[in-house]
């Protein structure tokens, strides 16, 4: 790592001369401080060592992000309808306060099953 470090700073005009009594640091203060600058820009770029993961393991994470994604999807294409049926009764020239008109009734009707889905869960 050093002799690659010290043929970059010799190509940039560095002297990569080290010091006497500290043979690890360099004469020069600025080739000392590209020297630390570096080092921590090689220990920021190396990745953390990860755990083994058996295939089975894989696997069963595997599965679990299907069945993730098909919910989302079944949630996703709902609101999707029900956003397109709300704009589709909508007035087109009502311009931006009929989109927002729509909004508010989307969130007054989200409020609302929330509130009913808490008031199951309480009683």
């Amino acid at each position: 790592m050093r002799t690659a470090f010290e043929a970059w700073a010799q190509r940039d005009g560095h002297i990569v001369r080290r010091r006497e009594d500290k043979p690890d640091e360099y004469l020069i203060f600025e080739t000392q401080r590209r020297w630390v600058i570096w080092q921590a820009a090689l220990t920021h770029g190396k990745t953390a060592a990860k755990p083994r993961v058996s295939a089975a393991e894989k696997a069963a994470k595997a599965q679990r992000a299907l069945e993730i994604s098909s919910d989302e999807a079944i949630v996703r294409n709902k609101v999707l309808n029900e956003v397109l049926d709300a704009f589709g009764g909508a007035d087109g020239a009502a311009g931006m306060e009929g989109i927002l008109k729509v909004i508010q009734g989307l969130k007054m009707k989200q409020k609302a099953l929330a509130d009913d889905k808490s008031e199951d869960s309480t009683a």
